[in-house]
């Protein structure tokens, strides 16, 4: 698949395939120990990419070195995901707004003072709170499979968590719970992936579902499962970000997705209308089947909001 990206959006010359440097890094933050994956060069143009559940910067493995050669890339673990520290639910209060304050600390360390932001499902909740924290941050924004709007949400989806959210105890946490299994995170990669199945590495998956399996790292997905409804909440004011400040938008989607439908795509568009959609028969994880692609309009949408010298 490496080979894949690279070929698509870089040819190389004279069968000599140039691959970018990855480094895996730690960094102290609040008393944890936050992991990111950081490549290309120091003083280059910065994006950041963030991941969503129940992946990690992982899912960004190909993609990283696609846009490293003329882009610095980092790609951070939130805490309860990846190698991130995964302290208890008592000892640290797990929120979408702790997540965002933790990527936001570590790029104040990291020197980092402008970015783009890549988000897929948890990360746009973490990349909108830091995108209206800092506007004046943001030099543009990528939307993958991450939604602002409760009508973005597929009614099945809304409906497996509203009694949890409602009235939460051990009878509305059952169907949960089930977004925990194996099962399930399977059938995230998998679904509406038909066209191109034979690109959807098992590793992926198998790779998430080994950390979701950690001892406790249920209660910590429960718990942001829970306070996922302070991201519905917060809609009315992301939108009224992009509306007053009209960031440059890219929007990369897979359209089979199951939790999230077309009219989450579309509110982008709709409220900053320069925005650049594009649009694959893909799931919800398009990287996993359309990578190639997504890096060739990553690359392009870079070079207009973010030329590299």
């Amino acid at each position: 698949m490496l080979n894949a990206f690279l070929q698509a959006v870089r040819p190389a010359a004279a069968g000599s395939l140039p691959v970018a440097e990855v480094s895996y890094r730690r960094a102290a933050i609040g008393g944890l120990d936050i992991f990111y994956r950081d490549a290309g060069p120091a003083d280059a143009p910065v994006i950041v990419l963030l991941h969503g559940f129940p992946s990690s910067s992982h899912m960004f493995r190909d993609l990283i070195p696609a846009l490293a050669d003329r882009y610095r890339v980092i790609a951070p673990d939130y805490p309860g995901f990846g190698y991130s520290s995964a302290p208890a639910p008592e000892d640290f209060a797990y929120s979408f707004d702790a997540l965002a304050d933790v990527v936001e600390q570590l790029l104040a360390d990291l020197g980092v003072r402008r970015y783009v932001l890549y988000m897929q499902d948890f990360g746009g909740p973490v990349g909108f709170r830091i995108a209206a924290h800092h506007p004046e941050r943001v030099i543009g924004l990528i939307v993958q499979n991450a939604v602002a709007n409760l009508e973005g949400f597929a009614t099945s989806a809304a409906g497996a968590f509203a009694p949890y959210w409602a009235d939460r105890n051990s009878e509305t946490e059952k169907p949960v719970r089930g977004f925990l299994t194996a099962e399930t995170t399977r059938f995230q990669y998998e679904h509406g992936s038909s066209a191109r199945a034979d690109r959807v590495s098992p590793d992926a998956w198998q790779h998430d579902q080994a950390l979701l399996d950690r001892p406790g790292n249920d209660r910590i997905q429960l718990e942001l499962l829970y306070r996922y409804q302070d991201n519905v909440g917060a809609y009315p004011q992301w939108q009224a970000y992009l509306r007053a400040y009209q960031p440059s938008i890219l929007v990369t989607w897979g359209d089979n997705d199951p939790f999230f439908t077309a009219a989450g795509r579309d509110l982008f568009k709709a409220l900053v209308p320069a925005t650049e959609v594009h649009s694959y028969d893909a799931g919800h994880f398009a990287l996993e089947t359309h990578g190639p692609e997504i890096a060739g309009a990553i690359r392009a949408f870079l070079a207009r909001v973010a030329p590299a010298a």
